[in-house]
């Protein structure tokens, strides 16, 4: 005779969100103990995930915690929009940002692992990043939740807020041009410099042209400070934040998206 009534594997179904006849063989292992037919999911969730791996993640969700002058981003990635669309699923990437809000060293592997038992496909565990010590934290999350922007700084919230929203639409690499290391604009003048004498244009010539480009092009498409300002390109955000919030500075960033690696 059973342990266990439907009324306990329609609750153990509602908590671990896995499939009803998963749970009833949980309880049925576990002689109706249900603490540990949740374990014994939980551990049928480790078995799932190595299954699945190498699957790949092509969906997912970006989440922020912010607190006290910190704020921790993680992506949690999954394999189809069906899933990342799913409360359940956007409410673990969220608890997966506020452990890394609550230790810097937070083990965020598990919600990987609950992430694949209770939704049944690969789960992986993208980018994830944290700050500290700053005065302002706005962050901004895409409606679709696949992209996110957290702003450091000073002063003004919601001015730092919209420029999150134009992070959002055009990540940047850096927030200032002193921040480009002169590795990366060799770099950029070397592979300008081709371009120009792919172009017709002789070396000496082509050195111009590049530095000219470099100057206009890149540092304008990677430096968040001198990007043209969503809301008007005709001022970098730089120009834009001090004639509306004067006084309001940008001192670090997070971009978050799907496909960037995992901790940064």
């Amino acid at each position: 005779m059973a342990n266990y009534t439907a009324q306990d594997v329609k609750k153990l179904r509602e908590e671990t969100d896995a499939p009803m006849m998963e749970c009833k063989s949980a309880l049925e292992e576990s002689e109706g103990d249900f603490a540990r037919a949740k374990e014994i999911l939980r551990e049928k969730g480790k078995a799932q995930a190595g299954k699945k791996a190498g699957r790949a993640t092509g969906a997912g969700v970006a989440a922020f915690a912010v607190g006290n002058g910190s704020v921790a981003g993680v992506v949690l990635e999954t394999e189809t929009d069906f899933v990342s669309r799913n409360e359940g699923f956007v409410a673990l990437a969220q608890k997966a940002a506020d452990a890394l809000l609550a230790d810097a060293n937070a083990d965020l592997s598990p919600f990987v692992v609950e992430a694949v038992a209770s939704f049944r496909e690969n789960a992986a565990l993208g980018k994830t990043a944290r700050k500290d010590g700053a005065e302002v934290v706005s962050i901004y999350v895409h409606h679709d939740k696949t992209k996110a922007a957290a702003v450091l700084g000073e002063g003004d919230a919601e001015a730092l807020r919209q420029v999150a929203i134009h992070a959002v639409a055009f990540p940047p690499a850096v927030v200032s041009k002193d921040q480009l290391s002169q590795e990366m604009l060799e770099r950029e003048i070397e592979i300008e410099t081709q371009r120009a004498m792919n172009e017709g244009k002789p070396e000496n010539i082509a050195k111009n042209i590049a530095q000219g480009r470099v100057n206009k092009e890149y540092i304008k498409a990677v430096v968040l400070t001198e990007q043209p300002f969503y809301k008007d390109p005709s001022k970098s955000v730089g120009q834009w934040l001090q004639e509306t919030a004067k006084g309001t500075k940008i001192t670090d960033f997070i971009y978050l998206g799907l496909g960037l690696g995992e901790a940064q």
